[in-house]
Order: C-alpha cells, then sequence, then structure tokens
C-alpha cells in the first residue's frame, strides 16, 4: 500500500512542474513583441509635428553691414537660417555716394529695369515656410538687386515679411513692389529699423507679428 501511494505522490509532482514550465514558455513572447509596438507608437507623432513647424529663413543684402547686423538679430530670436545677397560687382564707397549723380547706385536706382547680377550661391527654399527678406532703402526704394532676388524664385507655400535700414526714409512702396515683381508668396507689410536697434526691440516686433 505504501509503495502505491509514493508511485502516486511522484506521478502528481512530475505533472505539477510540466505545467509550471508550460505557463512560463507561454508569457516570453508576449513580453518581446510589445516592446516594438510601443516604441512605433511614441516615434511616429514626433515626426509629423516637425514636418508641420517647417523652418525660417531670413535673407539679406547689405552693402554695408547696418542691415545684416538686424538680420543677424532677428535669426538669433527666431532661431532662422541666414542667408546673405551678395552681388557679383561688389559694391565700394563711390559706387554709394548718394551726393554723385554719376555713381553706380544712382544709376541704378534710377532705371527700374536694371537687375544687377548676384555673386552669392543659390539658396534653397525647400522645406521653408516663412521668410524675413531684408535690404537697406535706396533713394526711397529697395536696391535693384533685390528685384534680381525676388523674381528669382518661388515663393509659393511662403509667408514673406519684408524688413529695410535707413537713415530716416520709411519703407515706402519697396515691400508692395517687391511682392509684385515675385508673383507669389503671402506677403506681410514690412518694418523699418534705424542702425544700433537691440535685439529686445526686434524681438518685440516679431512677437507682434504672431
Amino acid at each position: 500500500m505504501k509503495r502505491i501511494l509514493s508511485i502516486m505522490m511522484a506521478v502528481l509532482l512530475m505533472a505539477c512542474g510540466s505545467a509550471g514550465q508550460a505557463a512560463e514558455s507561454e508569457s516570453e513572447p508576449v513580453e518581446t513583441t510589445a516592446e516594438p509596438a510601443g516604441a512605433e507608437a511614441e516615434t511616429a507623432p514626433a515626426a509629423e509635428t516637425d514636418a508641420a513647424e517647417g523652418k525660417t529663413l531670413v535673407v539679406v543684402f547689405s552693402a554695408t553691414g547696418t542691415t545684416k547686423d538686424i538680420a543677424e538679430k532677428i535669426a538669433a530670436v527666431t532661431n532662422a537660417d541666414l542667408y546673405e545677397i551678395k552681388a557679383a560687382q561688389e559694391y565700394t564707397e563711390a559706387d554709394l555716394n548718394w551726393h554723385d549723380s554719376s555713381s553706380r547706385t544712382t544709376a541704378e536706382q534710377n532705371d527700374p529695369s536694371v537687375r544687377p547680377e548676384i555673386g552669392s550661391e543659390p539658396v534653397s527654399l525647400e522645406g521653408y515656410t516663412t521668410l524675413y527678406l531684408g535690404y537697406p532703402i535706396w533713394w526711397g526704394e529697395e536696391p535693384r538687386i533685390m528685384d534680381t532676388f525676388v523674381e528669382s524664385y518661388d515663393f509659393s507655400g511662403i509667408t514673406v515679411i519684408p524688413f529695410c535700414t535707413s537713415s530716416s526714409s520709411g519703407m515706402g512702396r519697396s515691400g508692395k513692389t517687391l511682392a509684385e515683381h515675385a508673383g507669389s508668396g503671402t506677403w506681410l507689410d514690412g518694418q523699418r529699423f534705424s542702425a544700433g536697434t537691440s535685439q529686445e526691440d526686434v524681438g518685440a516686433w516679431i512677437s507682434s507679428l504672431q
């Protein structure tokens, strides 16, 4: 009788051990397949957000550095990329002499059809949704090289915000003229800055656009 009971106990112990091993082996695949699915769900929305935000570009032409100073402040406030328009034939001090009726800039500004050549490498506007466009005011208007620039690019899908620098003159029609020459993009009213405008004032203007 004792021998029969011993055999029955041994059989029961073996059965319990087999059941425990089966339960453990079934739980492992569930844990290994759950992690990749969770990681996928977390990264997908982030990629969509980056694509929707777009990028900001500051484009500037500055013969003396005054307008470039404002452009750099705008780029710092907006965390934007900066592209500088440079003339193929750089402007000398004599070229910029507005007191001389025969100076290069005087001749250019007196002829709306002039399109000075750009010497800097072309810039790609792909991925940008906001573009700040800066230039000095010459003879109450935008420099003719700015007309060259806007006629060379497609601003579709981009909000363009002009800004300028001058000693006393306002923007005049320069922003509207550039928009007409461009023929594409959504153009906002611009802003005129004087030399040495602080980054705080530049930041306040940018905040007022939102």
